[in-house]
């Protein structure tokens, strides 16, 4: 004992001397460093990047319904308490569609049969939206691999970064969709772009599908953009599932940031996806609301009004006050494959409230059957846990989705589709 306490000392005397910004590892798992910690306050003075500041907080009660039924078993959740989350979801966050009737239709505009150096099949398609005589089209592009003879599973990328016309280099050989590895591991790569949906801005609903389905006035829990990218995500699954190169039961979606919140919205309304992975998604994601941990409520409502509905400005400096929170999000998803991760400079996102919100979520997946559990504590950093149809990990580096996270997912990926 005193030998591991000398050295514990003469680490910590270290780690100040040389003024390093890494993330201390103790038994209890990861810790954000103190030079991250005193960064972010300074840059940012008006939010919380300090733990012992958090709020007291109790986090509403998966298994207790609106009119108080208790819910214990799987018929209850999958035909009473999920239906009435989701309802809570589109009232008070992401809003819902509109009921306007729409026609849609899939067009292939490009194959190239020996793409990637001969390795891949590529697929450019066009799915088409009209309503009314207008008309909007999402550009979903799609790799397979040609090594393997029958349907496989693919990766679905909500892509917000750029308009999604077109495939650029960056693409194909950066780090962000990294094509060329997942097809060397047997996985399908398919991409649209968030921007075909609706622009990332507030142009109060005038463009994109907003201006193609929704009707004037728009009611206080008329779906946000993020609900729109989502609906688009879902629509690029419509397609997927008619494509022969495609297993229709085995499609995961991908989002990074943003397009996490986005991933992990699609995965909850729609369950034919397989996986749902949510990239560092932070607040309005899979971080606790109620945490009020780097960014909050009212700065998503601030900063971004264009992304919920207008009955999410109620929770501004009021999160206790919602109905929801994310852990009950992350629920949504069971029986289905979940992986959350993180970064450990993204103090913004907070990596911990999303890590607690997936931890109270693991209790949904247990009542339908799936054998995961995962610890109370945090995992140490670059340590990927798997449990069931849950994984988690939190990676060294800033706000970003990198090659090493992918390979991580396609681990999971190879547990629970394979």
């Amino acid at each position: 004992m005193k030998i591991q306490s000398t050295c514990l000392i003469c680490f910590n005397l270290i780690f100040f001397l040389l003024s390093i910004n890494i993330s201390a590892q103790t038994e209890e798992g990861w810790q954000a460093s103190k030079q991250v910690v005193e960064k972010l306050s300074k840059e940012r003075s008006e939010f919380n990047y300090i733990e012992e500041k958090v709020p007291a907080y109790k986090l509403p009660d998966l298994f207790v319904s609106v009119d108080g039924t208790k819910i214990n078993t799987p018929d209850l959740w999958n035909n009473f308490r999920r239906p009435e989350i989701i309802e809570l979801f589109r009232k008070n966050v992401y809003g819902r569609v509109p009921v306007t009737p729409y026609k849609k239709s899939f067009k292939v505009v490009n194959i190239e049969k020996n793409a990637m150096d001969g390795s891949a099949t590529l697929k450019q398609i066009d799915v088409t939206i009209i309503s009314e005589k207008k008309s909007l089209v999402i550009h979903l592009t799609l790799f397979t691999p040609d090594k393997i003879k029958k349907p496989v599973p693919v990766f679905l990328l909500i892509d917000n970064w750029g308009p999604g016309n077109t495939v650029p280099d960056w693409k194909l050989k950066g780090e962000f969709w990294p094509v060329k590895e997942a097809i060397e591991r047997g996985y399908g790569m398919a991409v649209f772009s968030s921007s075909d949906l609706d622009p990332d801005d507030f142009d109060n609903f005038k463009n994109g599908i907003h201006g193609l389905l929704d009707k004037n006035p728009r009611p206080d829990d008329a779906w946000g953009t993020i609900a729109a990218w989502a609906w688009g995500a879902s629509r690029c699954m419509d397609y997927l599932v008619t494509d022969k190169d495609v297993a229709p039961d085995k499609v995961a979606i991908v989002g990074h940031s943003r397009g996490g919140k986005t991933a992990l919205w699609a995965g909850a309304e729609d369950t034919r996806f397989a996986i749902v992975v949510s990239n560092e998604s932070g607040a309005g994601g899979a971080a606790l609301a109620r945490r009020m941990f780097g960014e909050t409520v009212e700065r998503l409502n601030t900063a971004f009004p264009h992304w919920f509905c207008t009955n999410y400005k109620k929770y501004s400096h009021n999160e206790k006050a919602l109905p929801v929170d994310m852990h009950m999000l992350l629920a949504l998803i069971a029986p289905r494959a979940l992986y959350i991760d993180c970064a450990d400079e993204d103090l913004w996102g907070d990596p911990r409230g999303s890590y607690i919100s997936l931890y109270n979520a693991v209790p949904v997946f247990k009542l339908l059957g799936m054998s995961s559990d995962i610890s109370e504590s945090m995992p140490p950093l670059n340590k990927q846990v798997i449990s069931g149809k849950v994984a988690f990990h939190i990676r060294n580096g800033v706000h970003n989705l990198l090659l090493k996270d992918w390979n991580w997912f396609m681990d999971f990926a190879d547990k629970v589709l394979k």
